[in-house]
């Protein structure tokens, strides 16, 4: 009985202090753009490419809508279809919370109370057509735009300054729109 316990801790062990090790890696924090006008920032961005979460990875026609709440949250929409053009359509609502009021590029978005996962804007043209979203990490992305596609020389600016950024861009997957 007494060896069975053993096994048991170290089976339960061993995952927990690899876990706890993977935290403490860490790596420098992604700089962010200097400033986010909020209400040039609301709206509907489509994602063009992105290192997914488990959730993304077979989305297709995704779209992420922001609107600005009176209490200064970010209600968000995110909405696909799962698994291709007529696939069944995937809604998710999770909330954005500014931690940065300086420069409003430093957001928490929780999906699931009381959880706040890290959302930087690292990328943001001078227009408002083409933005990243990175978190410190480099473990996910989103490359978005206000339309559908965008031009391939920009695509490949925006690959540069991910790879410079230390993101593994053979991860990013491009998202279908039709």
């Amino acid at each position: 009985m007494r060896i069975h316990s053993v096994r048991l801790l170290r089976l339960i062990m061993l995952p927990l202090m690899l876990l706890l090790g993977a935290g403490c890696q860490t790596m420098k924090p992604i700089h962010t753009v200097d400033n986010v006008d909020l209400s040039r920032f609301m709206g509907d961005w489509y994602v063009i490419a992105s290192i997914p979460t488990f959730i993304e990875k077979e989305a297709y026609n995704a779209v992420e809508s922001y609107r600005l709440e009176e209490d200064g949250t970010v209600a968000t929409t995110f909405r696909f279809n799962k698994g291709g053009f007529d696939g069944p359509e995937k809604v998710y609502n999770p909330r954005g919370f500014i931690r940065d009021k300086k420069s409003n590029a430093v957001w928490g978005m929780q999906f699931v109370w009381p959880f706040k996962a890290e959302y930087r804007i690292i990328f943001l043209t001078d227009d408002y057509t083409q933005t990243v979203i990175g978190r410190s990490k480099r473990d996910y992305v989103w490359i978005m735009a206000r339309n559908d596609s965008i031009p391939p020389a920009d695509y490949e600016k925006i690959l540069d300054f991910l790879q410079d950024q230390g993101y593994d861009i053979s991860k990013l997957r491009r998202v279908p729109h039709g």
